[in-house]
């Protein structure tokens, strides 16, 4: 009986411990917490070998502590965030070879001082950039960047109720179990110290081997790259406006909250739209591209369209929606002449 109070007293002294331990230096009542919305986005750090046409690449993908890809950065440092899907994050590649990477290094080609930062998180569309500003920014006090910079158009397409769920980073109406374990990984300064822990000696690793030659030469459905003058010539625009008119209402309706969103901090939103390797075959990536820089046009908003101007081949695609070295290489030629005169005038 003894031993048992022992034990039992013991225990009990552990948890209140644990517990004064966890109020005083945890993030209960900490307005600036995260809280589970980026839980997932921060503190990454895996080791890739990735192989494309049997040149090997190795690497380590690192998220910092604000969500952000790469290494850490003062928020005050920060001039311009490239905000979009998976295409923007370019996980599977080093940051150099990255349609970021590639943008600054240009930028210091060009004696130009400014380097952009990736925001992008894999799935995301237009609605998850707009949770991105209600949920992840005002978090970050001091992020005052001159410039958003939107990497958009494929993950609209293809959004539904279900994919918005899982892959905008926002789950709608979880459950009472799901908002506990939510609420205890993120305000939790124990799994915190885990998590910086992992974060600084562990890395997870991971092989890719892709033969792009092997892959275009063994496929199957080889798609044809579709150019914006030839699509131009084949639709009916007004039947497509017609037909995909929710969609576009949507999508602009986004566009025009993320403007709202950039100004609010004081910041120019610059809107680039993308493709994948069919180009403008996919009937509603055409429409919505085409839609946005209409959109942009009557608004006055800052666009660029590198859909129009794109001239594809399969090589700049290594699954058909995420672009090889190569192709990210011919995207930010492409974008970096207009880039760079938007930003200078503002």
């Amino acid at each position: 009986m003894r031993t048992f109070k022992l034990v039992y007293y013991n225990l009990l002294i552990f948890f209140l411990f644990f517990l004064i331990i966890e109020i005083i230096f945890g993030y209960w009542l900490d307005k600036d917490n995260f809280g589970p919305y980026m839980r997932e986005h921060r503190l990454k750090k895996n080791s890739y070998s990735v192989t494309f046409n049997k040149q090997t690449y190795d690497f380590t993908y690192k998220r910092n502590y604000h969500g952000f890809r790469g290494d850490e950065i003062k928020l005050k440092d920060i001039k311009a965030l490239m905000i979009g899907g998976s295409t923007a994050d370019e996980r599977y590649k080093p940051e150099e070879l990255t349609i970021v990477g590639l943008l600054n290094q240009k930028f210091l080609d060009n004696s130009f001082d400014l380097k952009i930062i990736n925001a992008g998180i894999e799935g995301q569309s237009t609605l998850g950039h707009i949770y991105n500003f209600e949920n992840w920014f005002p978090k970050l006090r001091e992020l005052k960047p001159n410039f958003f910079i939107f990497y958009i158009g494929i993950n609209d397409v293809v959004a539904n109720k279900d994919r918005i769920k899982s892959s905008d980073g926002h789950v709608l109406n979880p459950s009472k179990l799901e908002q506990f374990k939510d609420n205890l990984k993120s305000r939790s300064i124990f799994y915190d110290l885990l998590r910086k822990i992992k974060h600084k000696y562990y890395n997870k690793d991971e092989k890719l081997i892709y033969d792009l030659k092997h892959a275009l030469k063994t496929k199957k459905d080889k798609k044809k790259f579709l150019g914006f003058d030839e699509a131009l010539k084949i639709y009916n625009l007004e039947k497509l406006e017609n037909e995909n008119k929710l969609l576009i209402k949507d999508y602009l309706s986004n566009i025009d909250k993320l403007v709202f969103y950039s100004q609010k901090l004081n910041a120019k939103p610059i809107f680039i739209n993308q493709l994948t390797e069919t180009g403008n075959g996919d009937k509603r990536i055409f429409i919505l591209n085409y839609s946005l820089i209409k959109h942009c046009k009557k608004n006055k908003y800052n666009c660029i369209d590198l859909a129009g101007k794109l001239r594809g081949k399969s090589e700049f695609w290594w699954d058909g929606i995420h672009t090889t070295p190569e192709g990210s290489l011919e995207i930010s030629n492409i974008i970096f002449p207009e880039l760079l005169n938007l930003v200078k005038k503002n």
